[in-house]
């Protein structure tokens, strides 16, 4: 046994002289460590190091538009995915709970990778979507719902998304109400908001429970207390 100490000393000590040296370089760390004490692999997410707490809690501390809007408090990516989802079930009142669900998941992923804005995506290219779209499967798979969105859903998910980015340009990021139209588009026929930005634990309640109230009703998961209650 002692001459195993001795070996991982020695080996420990030429790994520290050669890293010293620049001769060896360990890999750098491509995991973060959660609240919930979960570490999520950066480059290999697993949908068993995702919580919808973290995810809430990360989205609720991330701000649109990069934080250049008016008001107390920024614009979270929290609320504006509560937001998405609610525009997709006005544009679509048919809408099946389990895709409303992914309106509301539309910006999970950037509870690890921020909210980087549309100009900065298209010059980070490929990579980034490739990276962004893993984290998006493994969140999918997560909570139940399909790893890649249909089309059409994919569609109307933008097309909500658009339609929330129209209202916080126009009220809240200094946009001109013609160029926020042009840019965006306009809002669907019949549906208006007066955006409040909310503090970040406000939002990062509505979106947990808007979450379970969605998962719930595409039968995900179960009531509080269901398990216990008699027929």
């Amino acid at each position: 046994m002692g001459q195993s100490r001795l070996g991982k000393a020695c080996t420990f000590t030429v790994r520290n002289d050669l890293v010293a040296k620049g001769l060896h370089k360990t890999p750098p760390r491509a995991w973060q460590r959660m609240l919930s004490g979960r570490r999520l692999d950066l480059l290999d997410p697993s949908p068993m190091d995702i919580e919808i707490e973290d995810i809430a809690h990360g989205l609720a501390r991330v701000a649109r538009w990069n934080g250049q809007t008016t008001g107390e408090h920024g614009f979270s990516v929290a609320q504006h995915s509560v937001v998405v989802e609610e525009i997709a079930a006005h544009i679509r009142p048919d809408l099946e709970p389990k895709w409303r669900l992914a309106a509301l998941l539309h910006d999970a992923s950037e509870y690890v990778i921020g909210d980087m804005i549309s100009p900065f995506k298209a010059a980070l290219g490929v990579s980034y979507k490739d990276f962004e779209a893993r984290l998006e499967d493994a969140i999918h798979i997560r909570f139940g719902l399909p790893p890649k969105t249909p089309p059409m859903i994919k569609k109307l998910i933008k097309q909500a998304d658009r339609a929330c980015a129209f209202f916080e340009a126009t009220q809240l990021a200094g946009f001109e109400h013609a160029e926020s139209l042009a840019i965006f588009g306009p809002p669907p026929p019949g549906y208006d908001l007066k955006i409040l930005p909310l503090p970040p634990f406000e939002a990062q309640a509505r979106y947990v429970q808007r979450f379970h109230v969605l998962s719930r009703a595409a039968g995900f998961e179960s009531a509080p207390g269901a398990a216990f209650e008699t027929e």
